[in-house]
């Protein structure tokens, strides 16, 4: 792996106000409302929450990668280059699909799908699939399985199943195998979705260091995950998002010690290593969102004030009454 050469002095990645809806035929599908996050070279963001939040949206709007019933308004500017003489930042949600697919995916922005299936060709070896890579992002022909074989060993996958179809790869194998791939052309900017899917636990702290390490040496990662224990081991930022809208965000320590919004709390409190206590309720549907706090009707503090949707400012828990002192207490172990 390379060091990422990219300038220190400003976002590498800026959305500010994404807000993507799907058009069904009789309803609208609220998948992310007014988002803003930035995510500095050598920095590691996560994204948390329930399933069905718009964390892996986030993902797909930002490549392109949504279907056509989508609308997708606000802006994420990408800087891509270094020094004086760089040029602006694309905005990738303006990018037209070709400029996407030959300068952004893959080169300035690199995808671990949440699913192997999108990433895998099915009629070529898992080496083939690396070694092609490899060589499209300037590796020789007589370096490039030298490459692959240490890139493999690198996401914990035995060189030897690179040989090997995607059919006969495993869950875990075949989610590494797209982690390789992701990585393969070294991208200043990696979206993982999920990438811990299938693992068990020691793979799971092998991909998250090796995550890690990346943005130790110049790169950014926005992490997009449910599992809070693995956020709280690497990322340096933590974004709660609940029902399509951030609602805290912090550095990781203050978020796992001390968070501030109701439903940040209440996910720490669900740990099997905290209270264990499940969060009551069950989240509002997306196509049916309420005009106000769309927590409020799980939350024990909730007021009339809750009626209002609260604003978003960074640094500070999008709620009405946010918690002064945090109720919970356990740590959860790194």
């Amino acid at each position: 792996m390379t060091s990422i050469d990219l300038d220190h002095d400003g976002p590498l990645l800026a959305v500010a106000g994404l807000t993507v809806r799907f058009r069904l035929p009789d309803a609208v599908v609220h998948a992310v409302t007014d988002l803003h996050l930035s995510v500095r070279p050598g920095e590691l963001v996560a994204v948390v929450g329930e399933s069905g939040c718009g964390k892996s949206v986030l993902a797909h709007a930002l490549l392109g990668l949504l279907p056509r019933n989508a609308t997708v308004t606000g802006s994420a500017l990408l800087r891509t280059g270094a020094g004086i003489r760089r040029p602006p930042p694309l905005d990738l949600l303006a990018c037209a699909p070709r400029q996407l697919a030959r300068q952004v995916r893959g080169r300035a922005v690199g995808l671990v799908p949440q699913s192997p299936a999108t990433a895998l060709t099915p009629v070529r070896t898992g080496r083939r699939l690396l070694v092609e890579t490899l060589r499209a992002h300037g590796h020789t022909r007589a370096d490039a399985p030298t490459a692959a074989d240490r890139l493999a060993a690198d996401v914990g996958l035995n060189p030897a199943d690179l040989d090997r179809y995607p059919h006969e790869l495993s869950g875990g194998m075949a989610q590494r195998l797209a982690t390789a791939l992701a990585l393969a052309p070294d991208p200043p900017l990696l979206l993982a979705d999920e990438p811990t899917t299938g693992l068990d636990r020691p793979l799971v702290d092998h991909t998250l260091d090796l995550l890690r390490r990346r943005c130790d040496a110049g790169a950014a990662v926005l992490l997009i995950t449910h599992d809070l224990v693995a956020a709280q081991r690497v990322a340096d930022t933590v974004a709660v998002m609940y029902a399509s809208r951030i609602v805290e965000h912090a550095p990781t320590e203050a978020l796992f010690s001390a968070p501030e919004h109701p439903y940040s709390a209440a996910l720490l409190d669900a740990l099997p290593q905290r209270a264990f206590r499940p969060v009551p309720g069950h989240p509002p549907m997306l196509t049916d969102l309420p005009a106000g706090c769309a927590f409020a009707a799980r939350c024990d503090r909730a007021t009339e004030a809750c009626r209002v949707q609260p604003a978003f400012a960074a640094g500070r828990a999008a709620c009405h009454h946010p918690l002064e002192h945090s109720q919970v207490h356990a740590e959860v172990p790194a």
